[in-house]
Order: structure tokens, then sequence, then C-alpha cells
């Protein structure tokens, strides 16, 4: 599987549900809270010319001359929304488009800002590329990490899978 920003997210997320995502084991059809995100993003998109922008196997929600976008429904996973935008830039940067990160959130729950901005340097390059390759390893293992158990995981699309 190749990877996207969506396997970045959830790595950090959780492994348990990269290990199933990125096995194709998708449970996100049936989650009101993937429901609310993708309407934040079309409502986001109708308003605003230079949305959703498909590269590769990534979708950017916005870009403009000095920044790549990206748009949470919230901050309760920070350090998973920012390597998600660094993969984002570092997919740019490979096509020759240099930009600076910009996270939005829509809802602020855990910290004092609503935006957020990160730039990719070469310290952060080389952690992604390390992340990138554990993903990787991950995905292709036979063991399928275990269940967290923590609170965030009443909300997780993949709850009925490891707890039902």
């Amino acid at each position: 599987m190749k990877i996207n920003g969506t396997l970045i997210n959830y790595y950090f997320h959780c492994k348990r549900q990269c290990y199933l995502h990125g096995n194709r084991i998708n449970l996100e059809d049936n989650s009101e809270n993937v429901k609310i995100g993708k309407a934040i993003h079309e409502e986001k998109q109708t308003k605003s010319k230079n949305s959703e922008i498909a590269i590769d196997n990534i979708k950017i929600d916005k870009l403009t001359k000095e920044y790549l976008i990206e748009i949470k429904k919230s901050d309760a996973d920070v350090k998973a929304c920012k390597w998600q935008l660094l993969y984002y830039l570092k997919i740019l940067r490979d096509k020759g488009i240099e930009r600076k990160g910009k996270l939005e959130f829509i809802e602020k729950n855990k910290g004092n800002n609503k935006i957020l901005y990160f730039e990719l340097n070469d310290e952060l390059l080389q952690e992604l590329e390390k992340y990138v390759d554990e993903i990787k390893e991950l995905i292709i293992g036979d063991d399928i990490p275990t269940v967290l158990n923590e609170r965030k995981c009443k909300k997780c699309a993949y709850y009925d899978y490891c707890y039902i």
C-alpha cells in the first residue's frame, strides 16, 4: 500500500487504526465523526477556490501562494495532524513546490490556538522519512497492534472492530 496522509495521521493517533486501515479494513463509512469531517471539508470547498487538490495519493485541503492549509474538525490530536501536514509538504517539495504549512481547527478543544504554522526543514524531513518507513513495516507485519483502551477510542470509527 502506498503511504498517504490518513495513514500518517493514524500512525500517531493509534497504530492499530493505522494497521487496519493500511490493510484495507475500512470502517469509516459508519463513523459520525468522519461524516462531520467530510461535511466540514465540503462546506469549505464550496466557499473557497483552491480547495481539495489531489496530488498523487493525497488530498490537500487548500493551497495558496504561501501555504498548504489542512483543515481539521478538532485539535484533539495535534501531533497526528502536524505530521500529516508535514507529509503533504514533503510531497509538494518532491514536486518542486515549496510552501509553509498551516493547520486550521474548526473546534478548539485542547489548545489555545485555532491556527498552527509549520515549516518542513531537513531535521523534520529526516524524522518524517523514519516514520514513513515505520508505517510501511507496521502495515506489512503480521501482528495487529493492541487496543489502546483510551477515552478517544469511544469516538473511533474502528471502535466496533476493537471492542465488539
